[in-house]
C-alpha cells in the first residue's frame, strides 16, 4: 500500500478540484510512492502530532487543516509550521490535507454533524454552480451502448441520487473522408450519411479528461464528432454547509442541551432564543458565518457553525438562532469520519485516532 494508493482513494470522495481557491488541500510532505506503514489521523497537524505520529510507528498523517496555508519562504524552524514540516521531513513523515473539499461534499464534514445530531432529509444549504459540464457526443446508432457504459464507467451521467443517466436521440450523420483518412465507415472522396445517435451526458468538470478519454478509446471512428460546454446548473451534492431536520421539534433551551450533549461541547455561544419550537436546522464545520443568509432563506430555525463576530450575531434578527459551538469542537468528528472511510474501504488500514489536544482555545471554568 502506498501513499498514492490512499490519497487518490480520499480524492475520489473529495475531489481536490472542490477545494476552495484559499485553500493548501493534498499531499504537503511526503513522497507519493513511499510504502505505508501506519496512518494517524488528525484534525490539525503541528509538532505535537508529528510527536505522536513517531511513537506510533505511522508514516502518513492524513489532517483536516493544512499545516501549510501561505508559500513558505525559508524553513529554519522560526514558527510552529516551520517546524513542523522540518520534523516531519527529517522522520520520512508524509502530511495529507484533506480540508474545505473534504468540506463541500455531500458525504463530508458537514454530513458527519448532521449524523451526529440526528438530523434527516438532509441536503447542501449552498449548491455549488460552474463545477458541472454537458458532453455531447456523435455516435454510430450500434455502437451507442458500449460508447455509453464506458462513459459512465468513469462516473458521468451521475445526477444526485442517480447514475447512469444520459439523453440520446436518433438522426443522420454526413460526412466526406479525405485520401489521408482511415474511415471506420465509408470510402475517401465520398460523401457518407450515416445513422447516428446523438448522446448527452453531465459531468463533473474536473473529470473532462478522463471521460474524452474513455470517450476516444470506446468509439469507432477515428475522429470522433463531440463538444463539451459549461452549465450554471447548482450542483446539488456539491458546496458549502447543510440542512435537515429533527425526527422531533425541541423548544429552544431542550435543544441546546441537546446540541450541547450531541456535539460533547463545554459551551455554546448562541442568540436569543426564539419564539417557535426548533426543527430545520442549518449546519457549517469551522467557520460558517457567511451562510447565515443561506441559512435564513432556507427557513432554518437554528444555525450551528462556529467563528461568529459579535457583531455578526446581530444579524440573526430573530428569525433564527445561531450556536456557534467553537471551531474545534465543530470539525473533530472529522477524524471518526475519515477513519471510517479507510476501515471501510482498506482491509489492511486500523487508523490511529490522535489523542493530541490541538484545539488552540482553552477554557475555564
Amino acid at each position: 500500500m502506498k501513499i498514492k494508493d490512499i490519497t487518490s482513494f480520499l480524492e475520489s470522495i473529495a475531489p481536490s478540484a472542490y477545494q476552495e481557491s484559499y485553500d493548501n488541500s493534498g499531499l504537503i510532505t511526503g513522497n507519493p510512492d513511499l510504502e505505508v506503514s501506519k496512518v494517524l489521523i488528525t484534525l490539525d497537524c503541528i509538532e505535537d502530532v508529528v510527536d505522536e505520529a513517531i511513537a506510533e510507528g505511522c508514516n502518513l498523517i492524513i489532517a483536516h487543516h493544512p499545516i501549510v496555508f501561505k508559500g513558505l519562504k525559508k524553513l529554519n524552524g522560526k514558527n510552529y509550521v516551520e517546524r513542523t514540516v522540518i520534523k516531519a521531513i527529517k522522520n520520512d513523515i508524509a502530511i495529507y490535507a484533506i480540508h474545505t473539499n473534504l468540506d463541500n461534499v455531500h458525504v463530508g464534514v458537514n454530513k458527519k454533524i448532521c449524523d451526529r445530531l440526528g438530523l434527516i432529509r438532509t441536503k447542501i444549504l449552498a449548491p455549488k454552480s460552474d463545477v458541472i459540464s454537458k458532453l455531447v457526443a456523435f455516435c454510430p446508432k450500434e455502437n451507442t451502448q458500449s460508447v455509453l457504459e464506458a462513459i459512465h464507467k468513469t462516473g458521468a451521467g451521475s445526477i444526485g441520487n442517480y447514475s447512469h443517466c444520459s439523453f440520446v436521440v436518433n438522426g443522420q450523420g454526413s460526412f466526406k473522408p479525405t485520401d489521408q483518412a482511415n474511415p471506420h465507415i465509408g470510402k475517401a472522396d465520398e460523401l457518407e450519411h450515416v445513422d447516428e445517435d446523438r448522446i448527452e451526458v453531465q459531468l463533473p468538470t474536473h473529470m473532462e479528461n478522463q471521460v474524452l478519454s474513455a470517450l476516444f478509446k470506446s468509439h469507432p471512428y477515428e475522429q470522433v464528432a463531440y463538444y463539451i460546454h459549461r452549465v450554471n446548473n447548482h450542483n446539488q451534492t456539491v458546496g458549502s454547509g447543510m440542512i435537515g431536520e429533527l425526527e422531533n421539534a425541541m423548544k429552544p433551551e431542550d435543544f441546546l442541551e441537546y446540541v450541547k450533549t450531541k456535539m460533547d461541547l463545554k459551551v455554546i455561544r448562541h442568540t436569543a432564543a426564539i419564539s417557535r419550537k426548533i426543527r430545520k436546522i442549518a449546519v457549517c464545520g469551522g467557520s460558517g458565518s457567511f451562510l447565515l443568509s443561506h441559512a435564513k432563506r432556507a427557513k432554518a430555525d437554528a444555525f450551528i457553525t462556529a467563528d461568529f463576530k459579535y457583531h455578526e450575531f446581530f444579524d440573526a434578527e430573530k428569525n433564527l438562532m445561531i450556536l456557534d459551538i467553537g471551531h474545534f469542537e465543530s470539525e473533530v468528528f472529522t477524524k471518526e469520519l475519515l477513519s471510517g472511510f479507510l476501515t471501510e474501504n482498506f482491509a489492511n488500514i486500523a487508523p490511529v485516532l490522535s489523542r493530541v489536544d490541538t484545539n488552540p482555545v482553552k477554557y475555564f471554568n
